[in-house]
Order: structure tokens, then C-alpha cells, then sequence
């Protein structure tokens, strides 16, 4: 099996050296560089060709929250898990909308960075339903206005189905909840996701999760 190519970023070596001794004896996984601030990373990236980057969000230059932004934005990107010390973050919040694929706590247990690692590694987010609510909640009421009416814009661009499926993404359904749901199979939930992700230039469900609460969609029963 091919190892996962990991790149550790965060400006503590202790943190650091943590990370490594903890993740670097799985047989599965290859740690390829470290990083101490946001502003090595495209740099590393460029040499190190990871298939995942464990992100912090707070280093002393260029902040996690932009080197995100930076990677996210470039082709063939390797996906971001970030890494924080608090669960409900406006910057953890911003990251997601970034792009990165979920985010663990520096207190989590080795052998759940290490799931979230390879779930990530495998295409999955790693945020649970409940996590995706509780961020939501806490920006609930910081979304302005203009938020919700530019989501409301981007989401308007979808058909019918492909906005059921956004809504039932949103809500935390996995691909075989929403074809029993909407009475569809999972195949052609697949391809949904797939237009949706395209269509509003998005990178993961997280995002859509994101974009369907800004637009107020989760609110309603979506009739």
C-alpha cells in the first residue's frame, strides 16, 4: 500500500517532534518535511509533494488561516487538517471556509489524529455532523447580511435535486443516508455532490455544509 505523505506545520518544535514521534511509527504513513511557519509551506509542498498537511492556525508570520487559503487555491493541492486548541474558533471557522478538510485538537489522542489523517487522505472530511452544527451555531449571527445574500446567489445556480442533495449534505447525511432520503442511489448521489462541488467552485462537503447554512437553507424544511 502506498504511504500517506504527511508535512507537519507549527512554529513549537516540541509540538513538532510530538506530531512526528506519535504519527511517524504508522506503517502507512510517511512523514515528508516540517515547517515552522506558514510562510515555508508552499515552498515544502512544492518539494515534498504531500498528500496531506497538518496545519496550525497560529505561527508567528504567515498564519495557518492564509497558508490554507494559498495552498487550497493552487492545482492539484494536498488536502489540510488544522490543527487547534479551541473547538468553536472564528480562525478554525475561516479555515474550513478556506478549504481544509476538517480540523483536530492538539489535545486529541495520537490515534485519532492518525484516523483523521487517512480518512482525509481518503477523500472524507473529518468533521462529524455534530462539530459541523456546533461551528455553525457559534457563527450563527456573526453571518451578515451580505453573507447570506451572496450564498443565496452562489446556491441559485444549482437545479432542485442538486439543492435537496446540498441541504442533506449540510445537515450531516453520508452518501447512503441521502439516497435512502431522497430516494436515489448512492451513485447517483455521488455525481450530485461531484456538480455541486463544481458548480460552486467548492473543494469538500464541509464547504457545501458551510454554504447551505449561510444561505439560510438549513433553517427550513427546504419545501
Amino acid at each position: 500500500m502506498t504511504s500517506i505523505r504527511l508535512l507537519l506545520v507549527d512554529d513549537d518544535p516540541l509540538v513538532r517532534a510530538g506530531l512526528s514521534l506519535m504519527l511517524g511509527g504508522a506503517d502507512d504513513l510517511e512523514i515528508v518535511g516540517e515547517a515552522s511557519d506558514g510562510s515555508e509551506v508552499e515552498a515544502l509542498v512544492d518539494r515534498t509533494r504531500p498528500d496531506v498537511v497538518l496545519m496550525d492556525i497560529r505561527m508567528p508570520t504567515v498564519d495557518g488561516l492564509v497558508a490554507t487559503e494559498r495552498l487550497r487555491g493552487r492545482k492539484d493541492a494536498p488536502q489540510v487538517i488544522v490543527l487547534t486548541t479551541f473547538h468553536a474558533d472564528e480562525q478554525v471557522l475561516r479555515a474550513l471556509r478556506a478549504g481544509a478538510a476538517g480540523f483536530v485538537l492538539k489535545d486529541t489522542p495520537p490515534a485519532e489524529i492518525l484516523h483523521a489523517v487517512r480518512r482525509v487522505a481518503a477523500g472524507d472530511p473529518v468533521l462529524s455532523p455534530t462539530v459541523t452544527r456546533q461551528l455553525m451555531e457559534h457563527a450563527a449571527g456573526a453571518a451578515p447580511d451580505t453573507r447570506r445574500a451572496r450564498a443565496r446567489a452562489r446556491v441559485a445556480a444549482l437545479n432542485d435535486r442538486e439543492r435537496e442533495v446540498a441541504v442533506a449534505v449540510g445537515r450531516g447525511g453520508s452518501n447512503a443516508e441521502i439516497a435512502a432520503g431522497l430516494f436515489m442511489s448512492v451513485a447517483t448521489v455521488k455525481t450530485h455532490v461531484s456538480r455541486i462541488l463544481a458548480k460552486l467552485d467548492l473543494n469538500n462537503r464541509v464547504q457545501i455544509a458551510l454554504l447551505t447554512y449561510d444561505a439560510g437553507l438549513l433553517e427550513t424544511d427546504d419545501h
